[in-house]
């Protein structure tokens, strides 16, 4: 899907007021918290600013735009939408974990490097920071991957079927948590929907992973390396039922 340039000014208008700039800005998104977050900035030179335009109930829509150059292979941000409820729950107490995502780019430069994607984390806790001492694991899901990139460590599977995809999954550590990444194998999915269940089921029976693991941290959103892009995401949800 593209949005006209009318489109965008549109949506853009209806949420100036709501607009985060700073490098680590946060805004309350309902169910959700906005984040800039944008651990990676200086490894290269540019700017990303990232809207709220609404929410209402379970559901958010927001925006960003960024221009990065410089350092082509390294992450730049990772502004996202963390859900303010669907965590702190085991993996063997989750009965389905729906969600929805419908995005698209608005605009995009030519060869641009970023992916668009979940990224949930797991604990021995109930509770913790996501990308910490906390952090057994992290799971991304990538609904895109353009101009090349590669997820952490290696490539352990092709085109597996979860949740009515097929995915690339990859492997590999970071830090004290390790990462798998499941990389759609047929191109961008725009509007996605599907039970998160479904790849926690997986993990557990084929990746070893306890199913006594909690879900410290869903989030969604964008890891731009270079370029330049206008990311809508028309809606969001996530839960958790137990």
């Amino acid at each position: 899907m593209f949005l006209s340039s009318i489109s965008l000014l549109s949506f853009i208008a209806a949420a100036t007021a709501q607009t985060i700039t700073g490098a680590f800005d946060c805004e309350p998104a309902g169910a959700y918290t906005l984040c800039q977050n944008l651990w990676g900035a200086s490894a290269g030179v540019g700017s990303q600013n990232s809207t709220l335009v609404s929410a209402t109930g379970n559901t958010v829509s927001w925006m960003t735009n960024w221009t990065w150059a410089n350092a082509n292979n390294n992450v730049k941000s990772y502004a996202n939408v963390q859900s303010n409820t669907a965590k702190g729950v085991q993996l063997s107490a989750i009965t389905s974990a729906p969600t929805v995502w419908n995005w698209t780019y608005a605009t995009q430069s030519s060869g641009i490097r970023a992916d668009v994607s979940y990224d949930i984390w797991f604990g021995k806790a109930s509770s913790g920071s996501p990308a910490t001492s906390a952090s057994s694991y992290e799971i991304m899901i990538w609904l895109s991957g353009l101009g090349g990139i590669q997820p952490v460590g290696s490539q352990i599977t092709t085109a597996t079927p979860v949740a009515g995809h097929t995915w690339n999954l990859w492997k590999g550590p970071n830090a004290n948590w390790e990462v798998f990444s499941f990389v759609s194998s047929t191109g961008n999915i725009q509007n996605f929907n599907a039970d998160l269940k479904d790849f926690f089921t997986y993990l557990v029976s084929e990746q070893g992973v306890s199913s006594s693991q909690y879900v410290q941290a869903i989030q969604t959103g964008t890891e731009p390396f270079v370029g330049a892009a206008d990311l809508v995401i028309q809606s969001y949800s996530v839960a958790i039922n137990t």
